[in-house]
């Protein structure tokens, strides 16, 4: 009989389509291999609701709660009223935190893992406490701080006060819980040194992996057959488009970077993948060579033809998956400095990083210019450096209680079972 584990996230991690449901969908395959895992996360998609059997076949027991976004908006506005972040009351549901705790209760869970520090609102709030490792993942407090850089008026406002409050609630969190992990070494050392010199030794790096044999430029993908992506002389960039991130990428991409591509590459064309654009992202389609194709089926077509993968990123904390995806796929990358962050030591030979949009042009030129390139190098760095077994090894480790913590667990165990 294996060990009961409470795993809470935000978003439920099935399909595995985008950054945080890729990395949830094999954390939790992972962790259901030595955990009898119980699952609490939220839909916040209704084409999703129909993958919950996908997700409970990993789990022990799970919950499922559906929420509107649009409903979640009105209740995150609320929080302007008080100190907390719209982030904490956008994820707030009565229901998950009766769950949290029963669960707790009747299982006797000594141990969880959470993701997102909107969903460790719920074990700050229960009279339990487990051994808790927290995967924040990125620090969104600097992303609301970037965020603001980039709007006037009342909206900059109202970013910069949710830069200020998730930074201080980040911090309580990562001070409460017994381990915090971040995505890349560089995001551990930025909270380190925000963080207070007590809990520096408790915040480690839990950094992402890929599934090279899913992305792979031998797999046979007969959709790009059917798109007639053979015939088209492309780059691509993929990602779910209404991450403000993301829309103002591409945006960026499209009126700056695009008119001198065109300039030279006439017939030249410039893929926008990825579920739910936006209507500032479907306007790009009026753009001469620009395509907005929505929710695919498939991503690897599109990257498997592609000349070059583009993430002209503005605003990024953490690992891109869209690069590490390309990669895998043997595609070149063209990329700016905020896209590539957290990746280090990777082959320069196919990657070309810029936030010039001359450089940036001319590259994405040379390669319409040229014909496919294969790049070897990538996939074998990605294949040496990402498995998922390898990536998320430390995480068992993070865990369990050290020498110096067993006596303290031992003690706060009993607490546990009294529910002081």
């Amino acid at each position: 009989m294996k060990e009961p584990l409470l795993y809470l996230c935000h978003r439920i991690p099935y399909p595995p389509n985008k950054g945080d449901k890729i990395a949830n969908y094999h954390i939790l395959k992972y962790l259901s291999r030595h955990f009898d895992v119980y699952l609490g996360c939220f839909i916040d998609d209704p084409f999703d609701l129909q993958y919950q059997s996908k997700v409970k076949k990993y789990c022990k027991e799970s919950l499922f709660i559906s929420i509107s976004p649009s409903f979640s908006k009105l209740k995150g506005a609320s929080a302007l009223l008080t100190g907390k972040p719209i982030t904490l009351p956008y994820y707030s549901r009565k229901e998950m935190q009766q769950w949290v705790d029963s669960t707790i209760e009747q299982h006797q869970v000594s141990k969880a893992f959470v993701v997102s520090g909107c969903m460790a609102q719920y074990l700050l709030s229960s009279r339990y406490r487990p051994r808790t490792v927290m995967h924040f993942v990125d620090i969104d407090s600097d992303k609301w701080r970037q965020y603001a850089e980039k709007k006037q008026g009342i909206m900059r406002a109202v970013y910069r006060r949710e830069h200020r409050t998730l930074e201080r609630y980040e911090k309580k969190v990562a001070s409460t819980f017994e381990i915090s992990c971040f995505v890349t070494e560089a995001e551990t050392r930025a909270f380190r040194h925000m963080a207070d010199n007590r809990i520096r030794g408790r915040i480690k790096t839990l950094e992402n992996g890929l599934d090279s044999q899913f992305f792979s430029s031998s797999v046979s993908t007969p959709l790009a057959e059917a798109y007639r992506l053979e015939d088209e002389n492309y780059v691509v960039f993929t990602g779910v488009m209404d991450y403000w991130a993301n829309e103002d990428a591409v945006a960026w991409f499209a009126r700056v970077v695009w008119p001198k591509v065109l300039a030279e590459i006439p017939d030249g064309k410039f893929y926008i993948v990825g579920s739910s654009p936006t209507a500032k992202v479907k306007s790009l389609a009026e753009i001469p060579g620009i395509i907005v194709t929505g929710r695919v089926v498939d991503v690897r077509p599109y990257l498997q033809k592609a000349k070059a993968a583009v993430a002209p990123m503005r605003i990024a904390r953490g690992v891109q998956n869209k690069i590490l995806e390309a990669m895998s796929m043997s595609r070149a990358v063209i990329a700016s400095p905020q896209g590539m962050e957290g990746l280090d030591n990777y082959p320069p030979c196919h990657v070309a990083v810029s936030d010039s949009p001359s450089d940036i042009a001319g590259w994405v030129v040379d390669k319409l210019k040229a014909k496919q390139s294969v790049a070897t190098e990538s996939r074998e760095w990605i294949e040496q450096h990402y498995s998922w077994d390898a990536q998320l090894s430390p995480l068992l480790g993070y865990l369990e209680p050290s020498h110096a913590e067993f006596k303290a667990c031992r003690t706060n165990t009993e607490l546990m079972k009294t529910g002081r």
